[in-house]
């Protein structure tokens, strides 16, 4: 799951995506993990507005710290989910291979397929605003499990 600074929409979706997995009894067999791109928070835990709107639904994100996006990323993960163009295109100059992008997709298009439509990042807002993403995280997660659990048999 990757965002600019891995303190808000990345981090709720590591946590929405953890927690659906371990719902669906198939957390054993999937690594989740998020990042950014934004250097200034290296280190430090999502953003409190994240924290609570994740708590608020029964997801526990405080203990994640922000990392950054490295190329080593498309060796240790089968798919890459972005939250928006501006991700996406961060991703894209990190590619090594010609095959590296195609394991990278906008988080949403699990529910809006090919769409590309963002996720809009709440950073600066209100907690409407985190409530929002995080439903559309919600939703992007719950087609992803789905999708996990058809591959999975």
């Amino acid at each position: 799951m990757v965002c600019l600074g891995n303190i808000c929409r990345s981090s709720m979706a590591e946590g929405v995506m953890r927690h659906l997995l371990e719902q669906a009894g198939i957390s054993h067999l999937h690594s989740v993990d998020s990042c950014g791109f934004e250097p200034c928070h290296l280190g430090q835990s999502p953003h409190s507005m994240a924290i609570a709107t994740a708590q608020r639904h029964g997801v526990d994100i405080a203990h994640q710290r922000q990392r950054l996006f490295v190329k080593e990323d498309f060796r240790r993960f089968d798919r890459i989910y972005v939250m928006d163009s501006g991700n996406y295109y961060d991703v894209n100059r990190k590619a090594v291979q010609a095959d590296d992008m195609k394991k990278v997709d906008y988080l949403y298009n699990m529910v809006a397929k090919g769409q590309n439509i963002p996720i809009p990042d709440p950073w600066g807002g209100t907690m409407d605003d985190f409530e929002h993403s995080y439903n559309m995280i919600l939703q992007s997660c719950q087609a992803l499990t789905e999708d996990l659990k058809k591959t999975d048999r």
